[in-house]
């Protein structure tokens, strides 16, 4: 059984052939049962912990063979960072085994996984409802994660500007120094009604406690994606922003928890329609963007199939 470290990840991983893996993926489906969640009770004052168990395995009855394809577990332990742009503090490890024996076959680092994982699927997204135009992307939060959403969304949309912001003014500045190395134009802003406004893509990576984009703020046309990386599965918008938006998200899961997410005071004044999950638009049986000027939003907290997916694709490579 082979250990596969962060370091051995980020030597392989290239994003346009991870969200190819995904769309693959997404067509072809897999199987999961829902993920065990337990909580971790702390000492008072120390922040909350959970422990998330997501097993899933490749329809190898569907594919008619077990000759192919994985059965995999992602075990996590979620610890929330002390203010919206520090990390959350995700640990863990995947494990993978073969789909015919269940002969383990590789102990993946969890975290960085997920990075790449996430910011696949947020660009995958992207390419069915993104304008195929887009050249703006405004960044919110300047966590770990919004360097690979940026690379990632820079994969499906020819990106001339990136405009980053977080309440932390020095954590922006600290990921537009990170990723001076790019050919892209990224700069620290601190107008973010401003950027809104004038972005065509916008991707919300931190985790503020309370709506952070207004829909007034929006300009026609563009694409919001909304990746969630806690426990807190609230949309980072208003109602306004909900009512104006056509909204996608990663599962039927998802889609449940929609109408039950929204802040307190920032109601939607309708009941969410979920126009299409990513499987659909990756399949062609739901169509995503409908027109130039439509504002879109895709929101994903990931699932077992996308970590199954990247797994492998993971595992191939190293």
């Amino acid at each position: 059984m082979r250990v596969i470290s962060a370091h051995d990840i980020e030597a392989v991983m290239r994003f346009r052939d991870l969200i190819e893996t995904l769309r693959r993926a997404f067509r072809t489906g897999a199987q999961y049962p829902k993920p065990l969640e337990c909580a971790i009770e702390r000492p008072e004052g120390e922040p909350p912990s959970r422990l998330l168990v997501e097993p899933a395995w490749n329809d190898f009855k569907a594919q008619g063979t077990s000759e192919k394809g994985f059965i995999g577990t992602k075990i996590t332990s979620h610890t929330l960072g002390a203010s919206p742009s520090a990390d959350t503090r995700q640990t863990g490890v995947y494990l993978l085994q073969s789909g015919k024996t269940g002969e383990p076959l590789a102990v993946i680092d969890g975290h960085y996984l997920n990075l790449w994982r996430t910011a696949a699927t947020s660009a995958l997204a992207s390419f069915y409802l993104s304008r195929e135009d887009s050249s703006k992307l405004l960044v919110i939060g300047a966590n770990r994660l919004a360097a690979y959403l940026i690379n990632a969304h820079a994969d499906v949309r020819s990106i001339k500007q990136v405009l980053v912001w977080d309440e932390d003014p020095l954590a922006a500045q600290r990921l537009v120094k990170h990723m001076r190395s790019t050919a892209l134009d990224i700069r620290v802003t601190d107008d973010l009604a401003g950027a809104v406004s004038g972005a065509d893509i916008i991707c919300h990576a931190n985790e503020a406690a309370e709506p952070t984009i207004k829909g007034e703020w929006l300009q026609e046309g563009c694409h919001l994606d909304m990746p969630v990386t806690t426990a807190d599965r609230a949309f980072r918008c208003d109602g306004i922003t909900m009512d104006m938006a056509r909204i996608f998200v990663g599962s039927p899961l998802e889609a449940a928890e929609t109408a039950e997410s929204r802040q307190e005071g920032e109601r939607s004044t309708l009941t969410p329609e979920i126009a299409a999950y990513l499987a659909e638009l990756c399949q062609g049986s739901k169509a995503g963007r409908r027109f130039y000027n439509q504002i879109t939003l895709f929101k994903s907290a990931g699932s077992p199939l996308e970590d199954l997916a990247t797994a492998g694709h993971i595992f191939l490579r190293t």
